[in-house]
């Protein structure tokens, strides 16, 4: 097969040629419109009844998750000018496009008693700009006097206010939002810096556009890197411009071929599919290493160049093809996670990682055709003395402490399994950004003077119309309250509780002792004087947090970022207290929101990635079984592969790095391309051991001397490659980076070391079956 192949890629080079220049700049052209992805990526499929209970909440009462918060903190706030800015900073923020309201002191309202039309009158605290400090200090007496705003957008005892910007959730999920969102925080800047004030900002749609632009501006760098570093490192083993050159040629039309079929599924830039041009060039790179360096071996030996070139197709295509095949399924597995993000990022890498297979295997040998043939500078990288002492280091210790090896290998295993014990599945809403980023500081910031800006949304369905007014629903509401108060992690709520608080302490003529739920008798009192729906814009409490027909009421927290594990724990409580006070069988309870959504969609995740790294080894060892009949061959191939995963397992445990998805996908993708190592050696060794009679000592030393070189110099590649990521700005995409390269440098050695040594040890027990169709022919 592969010798009729090569036939045809030598024979008919300018069509070959053709069809892919017509192919990429048909992709370039389906790139023109790919987009960044705007849109807060749900981690939970949209068949999982969590998922559907948060659609629902969204339906009834908006999203919760379109509100900018920012805060600034200052024992001198109500001094006249600061105040009359504020004011100003509110009532520019207010024209920005896009933003639906804004919430502050500036335009905090009162409710006033009018006895006389037995009505409430709702009227703002401090009005229109402020003449005198004397007036300021005396409204903002009257401000401090209601209870119903503290911890809402004031917060006394820390002398933190907030201002709370709800904006327009088409424009929170599309690209129109980095303007908007530019202007306001240069806006509340300036008032910063003109009364030397630190501005704090934080909220969902704030940190997803910093995410976003961090995305955007890592894509390029990401690039950029992965060619220089790779360049760097060709250069330097093969020592000729022309074979970098035509290399990252060949990755460069790869990256084209990535946007393009991008565009083609319709697919926007995420943050794991931004990964996948730099990735592309990584593992693209090692086919040129695996096939320049059989070109190279080939010309060394008898000089004829299309010769060699036809060798490299015939010899080497078939292990290529199998070593990106399985590289290819470590990535496709990712497409039964179930989750958007995961399937379009292991669809696009799957696919174009046989694609920059197919550009390779046919590029190299017409582009190399055409060149001279190399000269004896090109090919000195073959006898590389220090590769080659390495190698016969190799050889010494497979060959003389087998023990040894075994020895090490055991106490990797022991100390992997015990490590893998304290791994912790956790992961925090923005744990991916560096703790110093000004995102990360403002939130805890906030946390720790206001309370946490996470949503969280307690709803109960009272199973009738106008049920939410029953004097026994509104006390049963308010006992939760209280319940809730125990949780230090959650802000204090808003709700129609502190709605009625708030009337009854007007009812009293703002009297502070009056603000508590009014007694079944007050609410009889107090309920006619409440606007009705729609009549006062200044006062909306009630329809916010009660649907249209009075049967479910809303009860709206905010909790601190403080992990999967911790707000798993924290939720199930909540659940037991909502459950104690409202049955089940009277009452259709829930607690969602954003931070829960998050927090299962974590954990959902994780399970599922594990599930695709048991399917990608499953596949891979089918695919290796078509190389071999025996099956200790099968396990002895695999062996040295999961070695490598042990250790990383082990690192990430005894340093306390938890298992959360971008950590969790390093096994699969760590396991794709380390089992490339094996594929190379024992196709190598399997055409030795025919050459050799037999002889599996001589065919697997031999198999160890000719595929070593190649194996060390991709994974250099491979190493470095991977290590680009560690400049990241995202703490997820840096460990990736990271435990990737561990995993991959790991994964050489066990591949150099303990597969030759399996193979010498069980010589007497394992058989290939004897053929002339080797994997190299």
């Amino acid at each position: 097969m592969w010798s009729r192949f090569a036939k045809l890629i030598l024979h008919n080079r300018i069509i070959i040629l053709s069809i892919i220049a017509i192919i990429t700049a048909f992709m370039i052209y389906q790139a023109k419109d790919l987009k960044l992805d705007y849109n807060y990526a749900s981690l939970l499929p949209k068949t999982n009844k969590y998922y559907i209970e948060f659609e629902e909440f969204k339906e009834k009462f908006g999203a919760d998750a379109n509100m900018t918060i920012i805060g600034v903190k200052d024992e001198h706030f109500f001094e006249l000018n600061k105040f009359n800015d504020w004011i100003n900073l509110q009532d520019s923020i207010k024209t920005i496009r896009g933003v639906k309201s804004v919430l502050s002191l500036a335009n905090a309202v009162d409710i006033v008693k009018n006895a006389d039309e037995k009505k409430f009158n709702i009227n703002e605290i401090f009005g229109a700009k402020i003449k005198t400090q004397q007036e300021l200090d005396s409204l903002s007496k009257i401000f401090k006097s209601r209870p119903f705003y503290k911890g809402l957008i004031y917060n006394d005892s820390t002398h933190v206010v907030l201002m709370v910007v709800t904006m327009e959730e088409t424009l929170v999920n599309s690209k129109y939002r980095e303007k908007p969102m530019e202007k306001m925080e240069e806006l509340a800047t300036s008032f910063g810096e003109t009364y030397h004030l630190d501005m704090h900002f934080s909220g969902l749609p704030f940190t997803r556009n910093k995410i976003s632009l961090l995305i955007r501006s890592e894509l390029f760098m990401f690039i950029f890197l992965a060619m220089f570093v790779t360049s760097v490192i060709l250069y330097m083993f093969f020592r000729s411009f022309k074979v970098v050159f035509f290399s990252m040629l060949i990755v460069g039309i790869g990256v084209s071929w990535v946007i393009g079929t991008m565009g083609i599924f319709d697919y926007k830039i995420t943050i794991l599919t931004g990964m996948i041009p730099p990735l592309i060039i990584v593992i693209g790179i090692p086919n040129s290493v695996y096939l320049l360096n059989k070109y190279h071996n080939e010309y060394k030996q008898h000089g004829n160049k299309i010769k060699a070139l036809y060798t490299i197709i015939m010899k080497v295509g078939n292990a290529t093809f199998l070593t990106n095949l399985t590289t290819a399924l470590g990535f496709a597995t990712f497409i039964v996670t179930q989750n958007k993000i995961l399937v379009e990022f292991g669809v696009i890498a799957s696919l174009n990682i046989l694609g920059v297979f197919i550009l390779s295997i046919t590029l190299i040998p017409i582009f190399f055709s055409y060149l001279s043939p190399p000269k004896d500078r090109h090919i000195k990288h073959l006898d590389y003395k220090y590769v080659h002492f390495f190698i016969d280091k190799l050889v010494h210790v497979v060959n003389n402490h087998r023990k040894l090896i075994y020895g090490v290998v055991g106490l990797i295993v022991f100390l992997g399994i015990y490590g893998t014990t304290l791994i912790k599945t956790e992961g925090y809403i923005i744990d991916d950004i560096p703790h110093d980023n000004p995102v990360y500081v403002d939130l805890k910031f906030l946390e720790n003077n206001i309370g946490g800006v996470m949503p969280l949304e307690i709803t109960i369905d009272t199973k009738k119309k106008k049920g939410v007014y029953q004097y026994k629903n509104l006390k049963k509401m308010d006992k939760l309250i209280n319940e809730l108060k125990k949780y230090p992690d959650l802000s204090k709520p808003t709700s129609i509780i502190d709605a009625l608080k708030f009337t009854r302490q007007a009812y009293y003529n703002g009297q502070l002792k009056s603000y508590k739920l009014p007694s079944k008798n007050e609410l009889a009192f107090i309920l006619p004087y409440l606007p009705k729906k729609g009549e006062n814009k200044n006062f909306n409490a009630m329809n916010a947090f009660v649907d249209s027909i009075g049967q479910i009421a809303r009860i709206s927290y905010r909790l601190n970022d403080i992990g999967t594990i911790k707000t798993k724990a924290l939720t199930d409580s909540i659940h037991s207290d909502i459950e104690k006070i409202f049955p089940p069988e009277k009452y259709n309870t829930s607690a969602t929101g954003s931070s829960i959504i998050f927090g299962l969609g974590t954990s959902f995740l994780v399970k599922n990635l594990m599930q695709s790294l048991t399917l990608a080894i499953v596949l891979i060892a089918f695919f290796m079984a078509t190389m071999f009949t025996s099956l200790r061959m099968i396990i002895i191939s695999l062996i040295p592969n999961f070695i490598p995963l042990l250790f990383t397992a082990a690192i990430m445990g005894y340093f306390g790095i938890p298992i959360k998805p971008s950590t969790v996908l390093v096994f699969s993708i760590a396991f794709g391309i380390s089992v490339d190592n094996a594929i190379h050696f024992l196709a190598k060794y399997r055409q030795e051991l025919v050459v050799t009679k037999g002889n599996i000592h001589d065919a697997a030393i031999l198999a160890l001397r000719e595929t070593g070189v190649s194996i060390i110099y991709t994974a250099s590649i491979l190493f470095f490659g991977f290590g680009i990521f560690m400049v990241s700005e995202f703490g997820g995409t840096k460990a990736l980076g990271m435990l990737v390269s561990i995993t991959l440098f790991i994964a050489m050695l066990s591949n150099l070391i303990l597969l030759p040594t399996l193979l010498l040890s069980l010589k007497h027990t394992v058989r290939i079956k004897k053929t002339n169709k080797t994997l190299y022919s």
